[in-house]
C-alpha cells in the first residue's frame, strides 16, 4: 500500500495537489541526530544540484518525471538554493518557492470571504515583496473550486507544472511565493478543473495587462509620485451638489489620434499635453472618461472589461494614466471615470467560468447571461463576488485619484426581467423581478464609498423611474449621489428632431420633466450612447438648413445648461462633428478650420460654460423647487417657454427665454420674478456664435402688470431658434 507521501507525491505529478507544500521544500525528519530531506520538482531538468554557501550537492532524481531529493544534516530551515541542468545543456540557478509559510492572514483571508476586505487589491494579485530577505512576487487568486493552480510565465516556459501553488485552508485562496522574479514579468494563472480541463486566466486583480490582441497579466508595481494636493484637500471642501458641473465625455482612443499616424492612439502623458489644456479652455468642470480599465476589443469602447484592477495598455502605463489625472487636477478638473459592475465579457481568459464553475458570475444562465450584449452578470449573491467589486470600487478612488464613478447600465441590474422575456427570467423571493441581492449590493458599495469618500461623486446611468436612486441609503435609496436623466435625454432629443413648425403639438415635451425635476439628483446627459449606431450626430439630428442645424443645437445646449441639473457632453457635440462617432478613428477637427459655423459653435459652448460656472443661479440650487420658477409655459402657440432660476440668495436670479421655432417677436411679454429693471446677459443667437443678432441692448423697463406666473414683466425681443437670458439691472 502507498505511503501518504507517495499519494502526494503523484498528486504533484499529476498536478492536482492542493498543497505542494506537503512534499516540497525542506521537511524535517529527525532532530536527533538533526535531519531533514529537500524536495524540487521541475520536470524540464535533467539534473539538480542543492547549493549551500557556494558548493554544490547532488540531489537523488526519485521520480523520472523531474521530482528530486537530496537528504541535509539538518533540523532548522536555512539559506539554500537549486542549479538545475536541463536536456539542451542549458543551466539555472533560483531559490526555492517553496520554502515560506503562508504569508496572507487569517484575518485577511476571512474579509475576504465575508466580502469585507475593502483593500483586496493589496492581498489577491500578484505584488513584489521580500521574504526573509529575498525578493520575489507572491501571486495570489481566488479559485475554490480548481483542483489545482499554478503560475505560469516565461519564468517556467508556461508549463503548470512547476510553479503549483497551494490553498489556504477553506477560504479558495491560493498563494505562491516566487523569488527572483519582479516587475514586467508577464504571467497567468493556469487552473485544472474538476473536469480536468486546464484553463489558462489573466488575474483577476492584475494591474496592468499585455496590450491587445495579447491577454497575459504583466506584474506591476503601483508607483506614482502625486502632485494634486491642492486639488485633493479642495475637493474634501467642495460641494458638488452646490457647485458647478459641466462634464465633457470622452473617448480616449478617438478624442484625436497621432496626426501623423491615425492609427495610432496617442497615449495618457501625450492627451495630459493637449486633451488637459483643451478642457480648461473649454470651461469645462469634469472630464468623464469612457472606461479606461482593460478590455479585449476597442469597438467595445471598454464596457466589457477583463482588467478591472488595470488601466488599459492601449495608451500607456497606469502610472501615465496617474500622470494624466493629476495634470487634469493640477488644471482645477475633475475626473469621472465609467465603470461596469453590470457584466462582465465571456472571453476565455476572463472572469467568465474561471475556476471551471460559476465563480463570479450566476450558474443559471436566466440569471448570470446577458441575452442583449454576450455578457456575464455578476452573483451579486456571493460575498466574494460583491467584496470584489466594492474594492475595485475604492481602488480606482484611492489608488488613481478618481474624483467620482459612473456605474455603467444599473437598470440592468436592478431587474432580473431586463432584457428577457417571459419564462427567461427567475422571479426573486417573493415572486417580483426586482434583483435583491443587486439592490443590496449597490446600497454597500455607495455606503463603502460614502464613508471613505464622502466627497466622490457616485453616479448611476439608470433609464427606469426605479425609486430612490440617488437617495440615501437610511432613507431607502439605493445612496448614489446622481443619477443620469435619460426621460430628459430622450424628450429633448425627439422634441429637437421635429420641424419647429410641429413643435407646437408637442409642448409638453418641453415642460414635462420639471415634473420630476428634483425627485432625484440628476445629470443631464447628451452622451456617447445617442451619437452611435445609426442615431447620428446631434448636430445631424437637428432639423432645417445648415444655418437652422446649429441655432438648434446652440439653443438645445442653452435649454440644457439652464435646465435643473448638472450636465454632460460628449466629445465632439462641442464643435457640430457632423459624423457618428466611431471610435477607430480621430474626431473631425478639420471641421473647425474648414467652416467658421463649427468654430463659432465651440466658442458658443465655451462661452456657455463660463457663464455657467459665473452664476450661481444656474447651479446652486439644482435639486429643489426653490431654485426654478415658471414664468411661463403656455406659450403653445410660439413654441417659447421662459423660466427662472434662483441662487441660495434669490435676489442673485436670472430668467431664461427659450423660442422653439424659427420667427423673429418684438414686443415680447416676459414675465420675471422682481420689479426692477433687466439686462440681457446671454442670447445664443448672437452674431459670434453664428446667430442672426437678434437682441436686447440697454436695459428693459420693468411694468408693474402680472404676466404669466408673474408680477411684472418686460418687453423684449425674441430672437429665432434661440434662448435668451436675463438679469436685475439693480443700480449700486
Amino acid at each position: 500500500m502507498a505511503s501518504d507521501i507517495e499519494k502526494k507525491i503523484d498528486l504533484l505529478i499529476a498536478s492536482e495537489i492542493h498543497d505542494p507544500f506537503e512534499v516540497l521544500g525542506f521537511h524535517p525528519v529527525s532532530s536527533d541526530p538533526p535531519k531533514a530531506v529537500i524536495r524540487a520538482f521541475h520536470p524540464h531538468a535533467e539534473s539538480m544540484r542543492l547549493v549551500v554557501d557556494g558548493e554544490n550537492h547532488d540531489m537523488y532524481k526519485m521520480r523520472e518525471e523531474g521530482l528530486f531529493e537530496i537528504e541535509v544534516k539538518r533540523a532548522e530551515p536555512f539559506d539554500y538554493r537549486f542549479e538545475a541542468t536541463f536536456y539542451n545543456g542549458a543551466s539555472h540557478a533560483f531559490r526555492d518557492p517553496y520554502r515560506t509559510l503562508p504569508l496572507l492572514g487569517e484575518e485577511d483571508r476571512y474579509l475576504f470571504n465575508k466580502g469585507e476586505n475593502r483593500e483586496a487589491y493589496n492581498h489577491l494579485g500578484a505584488h513584489e515583496i521580500t521574504v526573509d530577505g529575498v525578493s520575489g512576487v507572491v501571486f495570489r487568486v481566488w479559485a475554490p473550486e480548481a483542483i489545482r493552480v499554478s503560475v505560469i510565465g516565461d519564468f517556467n516556459a508556461w508549463d503548470g507544472r512547476v510553479h503549483q501553488m497551494r490553498v489556504l485552508g477553506p477560504s479558495g485562496i491560493w498563494e505562491l511565493f516566487i523569488p527572483g522574479i519582479a516587475a514586467g514579468e508577464i504571467y497567468k494563472y493556469e487552473i485544472k478543473t474538476k473536469d480536468r480541463r486546464i484553463l489558462e486566466k489573466a488575474d483577476p486583480f492584475q494591474f496592468r495587462a499585455e496590450l491587445r490582441p495579447r491577454t497575459a497579466s504583466i506584474v506591476h508595481s503601483l508607483e506614482y509620485e502625486w502632485n494634486d494636493k491642492v486639488w485633493m484637500e479642495g475637493r474634501r471642501n467642495r460641494s458638488t451638489y452646490r457647485g458647478p458641473v459641466s462634464i465633457y465625455e470622452v473617448h480616449l482612443g478617438s478624442w484625436q489620434r497621432d496626426p501623423a499616424d491615425t492609427s495610432r492612439f496617442l497615449s495618457y502623458r501625450e492627451l495630459a499635453d493637449t486633451l488637459v489644456p483643451y478642457v480648461k479652455n473649454m470651461g469645462f468642470t469634469h472630464v468623464e472618461l469612457l472606461p479606461v480599465m482593460e478590455h479585449p476589443l476597442d469597438e467595445s469602447w471598454g464596457y466589457q472589461c477583463t482588467g478591472y484592477f488595470a488601466a488599459t495598455s492601449r495608451y500607456g502605463t497606469p502610472e501615465d494614466l496617474m500622470f494624466l489625472i493629476d495634470r487634469f487636477h493640477q488644471n482645477d478638473i475633475g475626473v469621472i471615470l465609467d465603470w461596469v459592475p453590470s457584466h462582465f465579457p465571456a472571453d476565455g481568459h476572463g472572469l467568465e467560468n474561471f475556476d471551471g464553475t460559476a465563480l463570479y458570475e450566476h450558474q443559471d444562465p436566466r440569471q448570470g447571461s446577458h441575452p442583449e450584449w454576450g455578457t456575464k452578470i455578476f452573483n451579486y449573491g456571493r460575498d466574494e463576488v460583491r467584496g470584489f467589486l466594492i474594492a475595485n470600487a475604492l481602488f480606482w478612488i484611492e489608488k488613481f485619484h478618481a474624483d467620482g464613478l459612473r456605474a455603467d447600465a444599473v437598470a440592468s441590474m436592478l431587474y432580473l426581467d431586463y432584457g428577457r422575456k417571459e419564462g427567461e427570467w427567475v422571479p426573486n423571493r417573493y415572486g417580483n423581478r426586482e434583483n435583491i441581492e443587486a439592490i443590496e449590493f449597490i446600497r454597500e458599495l455607495n455606503r463603502a464609498v460614502g464613508e471613505r469618500f464622502p466627497e466622490v461623486m457616485m453616479i448611476a446611468e439608470e433609464s427606469t423611474s426605479f425609486y430612490g436612486v440617488s437617495k440615501p441609503v437610511d432613507a431607502g435609496g439605493l445612496g448614489f449621489g446622481y443619477k443620469w436623466n435619460m426621460g430628459w435625454m430622450n424628450d429633448m432629443l425627439h422634441y429637437f428632431s421635429r420641424d419647429p413648425v410641429h413643435r407646437k403639438y408637442h409642448h409638453n415635451s418641453l415642460t414635462f420633466s420639471l415634473l420630476y425635476a428634483f425627485t432625484e439628483n440628476f445629470i443631464l446627459p447628451l452622451s456617447h450612447d445617442e451619437v452611435v449606431h445609426g442615431k447620428r450626430s446631434l448636430l445631424s439630428k437637428m432639423p432645417g438648413d445648415k444655418w437652422q442645424q446649429f441655432a438648434n443645437l446652440r439653443l438645445l445646449y442653452t435649454l440644457m445648461w439652464t435646465h435643473p441639473g448638472k450636465k454632460l457632453l460628449f466629445m465632439g457635440g462641442e464643435f457640430g462633428q457632423i459624423s457618428e462617432w466611431f471610435c477607430k478613428v480621430s474626431l473631425d477637427w478639420h471641421l473647425i478650420g474648414a467652416d467658421e459655423l463649427h468654430q463659432k459653435l465651440q466658442e458658443f459652448v465655451r462661452s456657455l460654460n463660463l457663464f455657467y460656472r459665473d452664476h450661481p443661479a444656474l447651479f446652486e440650487v439644482d435639486f429643489s423647487e426653490q431654485g426654478f420658477q415658471w414664468m411661463d409655459f403656455h406659450d403653445v402657440d410660439n413654441s417659447i417657454i421662459a423660466f427662472a432660476r434662483f441662487s441660495e440668495n434669490r435676489d442673485d436670479h436670472l430668467v431664461c427665454l427659450l423660442n422653439f421655432t424659427p420667427n423673429v417677436i418684438h414686443d415680447y411679454r416676459l414675465g420675471v420674478p422682481e420689479l426692477t429693471d433687466y439686462e440681457e446677459v446671454f442670447n445664443s443667437d448672437a452674431a459670434e456664435f453664428g446667430g442672426s443678432g437678434v437682441g436686447n441692448p440697454g436695459t428693459k423697463v420693468v411694468f408693474a402688470e402680472p404676466y404669466g406666473n408673474a408680477a411684472q414683466h418686460i418687453m423684449v425681443s425674441v430672437p429665432p431658434l434661440a434662448g435668451i437670458i436675463f438679469r436685475p439691472a439693480r443700480k449700486g
